[in-house]
């Protein structure tokens, strides 16, 4: 079984993350999937650009916590784990195709930071975004701690992860933090429109403005994914940590 669908629309490849049956969370397989599917997407001569969503009623709600115990059970474990999601980070932002996000619902941790780490995002009027790490113990990954700084400043980014408040769409609008707010049913579409135009630009081109735009933050970029991999090792080996988010997943449990 795919979590992840994919299909081309002219020159655009469509990636969809496919676990609507828990809002897209993180899982191994899921990881794995998707950045099969990113990669036969750049590696596809007939694709010029990317759109990424998720199925259902979210873009993707971060990490499944249902599955913390097998991802913390060692530190293989762990390390493969967050390898695997930085991975994508890669996958999105080292690629020489761009990637539009269509993202609605839920972008939850580490799906909000593959909504940053897309080129233009495209966002439903129902988006919700917020980093809850702090809150359970854990730490925030995707080259955030060098790319959200840069795009809102300093206590802008620290108050979005040591409050982990709940962003609209049109908060994050308002931040710069996506391109575009429209009505859930017109989202994917627009972003179909948008990506279209794209594809009429030089792939040559498009190629290497993403290498030179990416080309300034490689080092920086690739040091701070470093540093988020130290962190987030240390938070999930942490048995405070374990209490935190047994403790949010039975809350979100009884909230069902």
């Amino acid at each position: 079984m795919s979590y992840v669908k994919t299909s081309m629309d002219g020159p655009v490849c469509i990636v969809t993350m496919d676990r609507p049956e828990r809002m897209n969370a993180i899982s191994g397989p899921l990881l794995d999937d998707l950045h099969d599917a990113l990669q036969r997407a750049n590696d596809d001569d007939a694709c010029r650009v990317i759109v990424l969503t998720g199925a259902g009623r979210a873009f993707c709600a971060g990490d499944d916590l249902k599955e913390f115990g097998e991802q913390s059970a060692s530190d293989a474990s762990i390390r493969s784990h967050i390898e695997r999601i930085q991975r994508i980070t890669r996958d999105l932002m080292f690629n020489a195709k761009p990637v539009v996000g269509a993202v609605h619902g839920f972008a939850v941790g580490g799906g909000f930071e593959w909504m940053l780490n897309c080129d233009i995002v495209v966002a439903s009027d129902d988006l919700v975004a917020f980093f809850p790490e702090m809150e359970w113990g854990q730490f925030v990954t995707g080259g955030v701690t060098q790319l959200l700084p840069q795009s809102v400043g300093h206590q802008r980014a620290m108050e979005l992860w040591l409050l982990g408040e709940r962003q609209s769409a049109q908060s994050l609008l308002a931040m710069g933090l996506v391109n575009r707010v429209v009505p859930r049913d017109a989202m994917l579409d627009t972003a179909m429109r948008l990506a279209a135009r794209i594809a009429t630009r030089s792939g040559k081109s498009i190629a290497r403005l993403k290498r030179l735009v990416t080309a300034e933050l490689t080092d920086t970029l690739a040091r701070s994914l470093e540093l988020e991999f130290a962190a987030t090792i240390e938070a999930f080996a942490d048995p405070d940590a374990a209490v935190r988010v047994q403790a949010f997943a039975t809350r979100k449990e009884q909230a069902r």
